[in-house]
């Protein structure tokens, strides 16, 4: 009498399945890019660079006020100069928002909308929707990131003249070594955002609210900044990434400085590794309810 065995090899996918061609980077692009908060920020970023030459049409000559010259006293002598302050007045607060708003929202808009849990059936890997949304989500910071320089240069040109940018403390760069130095500047705060994206992107795993996340991130940036201001902290302040936020001043010397820059990108990066393992560590064993 022969015994029945059951089968012990693991069944065998769908013909044509791949895990790898789930949820296409360019399907998830397009889905962000349509959506009215992308416009939103965007449309924000674009006119910014309109206010601050208004705002400086109508507030006149700043040069030299409380006897001191600051990058912003420096802001009409050319386009780059004018670039160069857009992103001093944004960096610490402004450009934090669309970093948290693509990172936080992103999967957390999905469990909002009870559409998650139907993602993950269709099939997609877990890994594979975070690894999606989380590139889509960079990608769109960054553009953010690049956009209101650009912009800010053009309008910044148009109103002032296309020249050198004049150091506050003396001296200044060509534009063409301008033009580079402005682009290393843009790589560097894309990093130094590393930390709140990792924040926004964590949160976004651990909640069905999206402005919960994004709130959460926003929130925890500023308590970095408030303690960075704290001097009583004293050497403690270098492993908060708020402290090197504008380490990229450096960059726009005549003889840039790197050390700040390096130590602020590892502080960043080194976060954010830990947060996005954390997110992925997590939304793996997360029961997926809507």
């Amino acid at each position: 009498m022969t015994a029945l065995v059951e089968p012990t090899e693991p069944k065998e996918a769908a013909p044509g399945y791949r895990a790898r061609h789930t949820l296409p980077l360019r399907v998830e692009a397009v889905r962000q890019l349509k959506r009215r908060r992308t416009l939103v920020m965007g449309a924000v970023l674009g006119l910014l660079p309109f206010v601050l030459v208004v705002a400086f049409a109508i507030g006149g000559d700043l040069a030299g006020r409380n006897g001191q010259v600051t990058l912003m006293d420096t802001a009409t002598a050319s386009g780059a100069n004018f670039a160069a302050t857009c992103l001093f007045v944004s960096a610490g607060f402004l450009l934090v928002i669309p970093v948290a708003l693509f990172c936080g929202d992103t999967v957390a808009s999905e469990a909002g909308w009870s559409s998650l849990r139907y993602l993950l059936a269709a099939p997609v890997p877990r890994a594979r929707l975070l690894w999606s949304k989380l590139t889509v989500a960079l990608a769109l910071s960054l553009a953010a990131m690049v956009l209101l320089p650009v912009v800010a240069l053009a309008v910044g040109t148009a109103a002032y003249g296309w020249g050198p940018l004049e150091i506050p403390t003396g001296g200044a760069l060509s534009a063409g070594t301008a033009a580079q130095r402005l682009l290393i500047v843009i790589a560097y705060v894309f990093v130094s955002q590393l930390v709140t994206a990792g924040l926004a992107f964590w949160l976004s795993t651990k909640t069905d609210a999206p402005l919960g996340a994004v709130g959460g991130a926003v929130g925890l940036t500023i308590v970095g900044n408030v303690l960075d201001a704290v001097t009583a902290l004293g050497d403690w302040r270098d492993f908060l990434p708020a402290h090197w936020q504008f380490a990229w001043a450096d960059a726009i010397q005549p003889r840039p400085e790197w050390g700040g820059m390096i130590q602020g990108t590892a502080v960043s990066v080194t976060y954010a590794v830990i947060l996005f393992a954390l997110a992925f560590r997590g939304f793996r064993r997360k029961d997926i309810v809507s």
